[in-house]
């Protein structure tokens, strides 16, 4: 018979020893990620291609723009980079044959589609409606058409895109490099 004290021991036991395991759970996973060469490689570059807009901005126009941290279009493309850097990644540590490689591909393919070419076309008839917009409120001075602005930075030109392309490549392979090791087997 078990006494009231070890039912006790046993249950305390039984809790720290789900609780370690959960813990283990959630560090192995934790590690699982940060050892996920592909992943790191299109978050990296993502995030350092919006980094770099405002920075090649001032080169380019001499004027430094903080917000082009936190907007679509602009040089170099974050999502050409991110999608590059991910197809990268996976064609050296799966291997270009794979399903893996063929939907990073084919996911690159339409993002990068749509960033040259829809987001670019959306853009460009913001510009045309703004400027309809100004001409209806300079038509209508009483307040009875109030302008909106519609943004109009919205897709990359071929150059925007292929610096993406070349900034996920450096990084797809130097991440890679670092996280998975030499890229020959």
């Amino acid at each position: 018979m078990i006494s009231e004290k070890n039912l006790i021991a046993t249950l305390n036991q039984d809790t720290f020893l789900r609780k370690s395991r959960k813990k283990a759970t959630v560090w192995a996973m934790n590690n699982a990620l940060f050892q996920n060469a592909p992943f790191i490689s299109a978050a990296i570059a993502f995030f350092l291609a919006q980094l770099l807009k405002p920075f090649i901005n001032a080169l380019f126009e001499k004027k430094f723009v903080w917000h082009l941290l936190f907007t679509t279009g602009g040089m170099p493309s974050s999502h050409t980079a991110g999608v590059i850097a991910l197809v990268t990644s996976i064609g050296f540590t799966e291997g270009i044959g794979t399903v893996y490689f063929a939907i990073a591909a084919t996911f690159a393919a339409i993002v990068i589609h749509d960033a040259m070419g829809i987001r670019r076309a959306a853009g460009k008839q913001a510009e045309v409606i703004n400027e309809w917009s100004r001409i209806l409120s300079d038509i209508h001075r009483e307040g009875q058409f109030t302008p909106e602005n519609l943004k109009t930075m919205l897709g990359h030109s071929f150059n925007q895109v292929l610096g993406g392309v070349l900034l996920g490549l450096i990084i797809g392979l130097s991440a890679t490099y670092q996280i998975a090791g030499p890229l020959t087997q």
